[in-house]
């Protein structure tokens, strides 16, 4: 079986990736592909997960698990989405490291269904805007107890991707920026699902319709009806020219107010990111997915 694993990262989509996917389980599930609802899934794996803690599954975990999430039903492909699979957002800097939690995390899934052909997915988020975000979701704690003595120019996606690779090298994984969803939402569905590039889907707009104006999604797609684009690039074009002119302002704009987060460190951060994207995407047994 193929296992399609949506990890995170926290704050990157708010379970909207799911919901579109489940969206499509019916046609999906057609063609030997199960996207459970979250229920089914995201408790009993944690859960193992801890329960391990490092230790060898008994031989019979995996079918366990599979029983469950699948009701006793077979498939081809099974697709599952938890973005705080890694951790909550408390431990987001657990030990003075980003992610420490990532390696141990992910090194479980293959040995908890080693028959199977495991496929991880992880969206970015610039640590600009991700670090509001993410410490927003805390219970109050001070910022720098939150941080954990993490240097906010030492943050590093790459890290993470680095010690996930080293922790299920089999597995493939497939990463992107969280500021790009709008653009490459629909290939996302389609990447998870794995279903035909040509398979319609349904909700490829979804996230689209939540930044952009109600008039503006309007005559997108009637222009896109009226003018079908070719190709996904000439797709992306599309919905970035709508996007310049419709965008909400409100929904694309973000307010940061965090110690040590002035305009010179958030352009320092954006910098860092972007720098780190451009090696990740060059990193070895990492599909980046960009518009």
């Amino acid at each position: 079986m193929q296992i399609a694993f949506h990890i995170g990262a926290n704050c990157t989509d708010d379970d909207r990736l799911l919901k579109s996917l489940l969206k499509n389980a019916e046609g999906f599930a057609e063609q030997g592909i199960k996207v459970p609802g979250p229920g089914k899934y995201r408790r009993l794996i944690r859960e193992t997960v801890q329960s391990l803690d490092g230790a060898t599954p008994g031989p019979d975990t995996r079918e366990v698990l599979l029983d469950a999430i699948l009701d006793d039903e077979e498939t081809n492909r099974l697709v599952m989405s938890h973005s705080a699979f890694i951790c909550v957002a408390n431990r987001i800097f657990e030990n003075g490291q980003f992610y420490t939690l990532a390696g141990p995390k992910v090194g479980a899934l293959p040995q908890l269904f080693p028959q199977d052909g495991i496929e991880l997915f992880l969206g970015l988020r610039n640590p600009a805007t991700f670090l509001p975000a993410a410490y927003g979701e805390t219970k109050g704690k001070p910022f720098d107890t939150f941080l954990q003595g993490m240097a906010l120019t030492d943050i590093r996606w790459s890290d993470v991707v680095g010690r996930i690779r080293a922790a299920a090298p089999q597995a493939t994984l497939t990463v992107w920026c969280n500021e790009d969803t709008p653009l490459i939402w629909a290939q996302l569905i389609r990447e998870m699902s794995g279903v035909d590039p040509l398979t319609k889907i349904l909700g490829g707009f979804d996230l689209l319709a939540t930044i952009m104006s109600p008039e503006g999604m309007a005559r997108f797609l009637s222009y896109l009806k009226s003018h079908p684009p070719q190709t996904e690039v000439q797709k992306r074009r599309v919905i970035a020219a709508f996007l310049d002119k419709y965008a909400l302002d409100d929904q694309i704009e973000e307010e940061v107010d965090l110690p040590g987060l002035d305009e010179p460190m958030i352009d320092r951060l954006t910098e860092i990111y972007e720098e780190d994207v451009y090696a990740i995407e060059r990193m070895q047994g990492v599909n980046f997915i960009a518009p």
